[in-house]
């Protein structure tokens, strides 16, 4: 029998997670973009923002950290997590019809340092075609 604080924590996002994503989406609206979808879920995956940007569709992930300790937030950003995001975002193109809009995959990183966010834009963190499974 699984108890449910192990699910919550093994499951449930941090509130450090949740904090730095909300972090995110007013930022990125400041920068006029409008959200599409937050926490967009196939296949036991999962994006964190959905953005339109001048007609570009942005993927946006979502990395916060309270320290350095295991690296910048960004570098979470593994190889697979990268394929995730594509899957995603060719799932969402074609579940929504937005074949032929330009897309785009950017990285928020957020680390707090003296319990202040530093927030690091990353745009176009990396290329689609790298991570084709097609």
């Amino acid at each position: 029998m699984v108890h449910l604080p192990f699910i919550a924590k093994v499951f449930l996002p941090s509130k450090i997670g949740l904090k730095g994503e909300k972090l995110a989406v007013d930022f990125l609206r400041g920068k006029g973009l409008r959200i599409l979808a937050r926490n967009y879920r196939f296949k036991k995956k999962e994006i964190d923002i959905i953005a339109e940007d001048k007609g570009t569709i942005c993927f946006v992930e979502v990395k916060t950290r309270t320290s350095k300790g295991f690296g910048y937030p960004e570098e979470a950003v593994t190889e697979e997590k990268k394929k995730n995001l594509v899957t995603l975002a060719i799932n969402y193109i074609k579940k929504f019809g937005l074949t032929g809009h330009n897309v785009r995959f950017d990285v928020i990183s957020i680390l707090w340092e003296r319990k202040k966010p530093v927030l690091n834009y990353i745009k176009n963190a990396f290329i689609a075609e790298d991570f084709w499974t097609i």
